[in-house]
């Protein structure tokens, strides 16, 4: 039998920590003694290390949500929780692909000489001149008015944001979140730092895909103690 201090000092956490995890279902139903305290195995331990290994990829609620289901018995819940994040993760994978697509395009296509106007690039970018217009007022584009007409003008880096808009729409991005990135690019500069930005992403979908390989195999062998007991 384990102490809920021996839980914890192999993963560096206070024995509180561990009695928080047991209340909410992380770990399976634990014995106690004739003096009320509580009784944990290799099984309990095995469970722990399958939750902090799952936090690191689906993050602390889901990988609650995930332990909660396989304890209750209810393993199809736990495999659906676990399938979304990698649907997820593939959309936002297949998105970096557009994105980098994009921006490389944009790049090699010749600058116009002079702006576009909302149908035009309307027209370019195969959208409703009106989604230009609803784009606009979240933040993602940021044309210039002709101070006569008050008609917008659409210059170059206006153009390669709303290149990079559809593409993110396209991978089911949501309008605000649209915006952040296209305000990270900004923030980013030119093209080595937009290079730099891209590589970082790719950086962070490599290391999540390791993080939830790593989650699975704890997983994967806390449930094989499951059957065996």
């Amino acid at each position: 039998m384990l102490r809920p201090i021996d839980l914890a000092r192999e993963h560096g956490l206070s024995a509180q920590a561990i009695r928080n995890y047991d209340d909410a279902g992380i770990l399976p139903p634990t014995e106690r003694g004739e003096t009320g305290y509580r009784r944990y195995t290799p099984l309990h331990a095995q469970a722990l290390r399958a939750f902090l290994a799952l936090r690191t990829g689906h993050g602390h609620q889901q990988a609650a949500e995930i332990m909660r289901a396989i304890n209750r018995g209810d393993v199809e819940s736990a495999y659906r929780l676990i399938d979304g994040v990698h649907v997820a993760l593939l959309a936002e994978r297949e998105t970096r692909t557009e994105v980098a697509t994009a921006l490389g395009s944009l790049s090699a296509t010749p600058v116009h000489r002079r702006p576009l106007t909302v149908g035009e690039l309307a027209h370019r970018l195969g959208v409703h001149p009106a989604t230009l217009r609803t784009w606009e007022t979240q933040g993602i584009l940021r044309p210039e008015r002709d101070r006569a007409t008050g008609y917008r003008h659409y210059g170059p880096g206006d153009v390669r944001d709303a290149e990079i808009a559809r593409q993110l729409r396209r991978g089911g991005y949501p309008l605000p979140r649209v915006a952040r990135f296209v305000d990270s690019l900004h923030e980013a500069g030119g093209a080595d730092a937009l290079s730099a930005f891209l590589d970082s992403w790719q950086e962070r979908l490599t290391a999540r895909g390791r993080n939830l390989l790593a989650g699975a195999a704890q997983l994967d062998a806390y449930l094989i103690l499951l059957d065996q007991a």
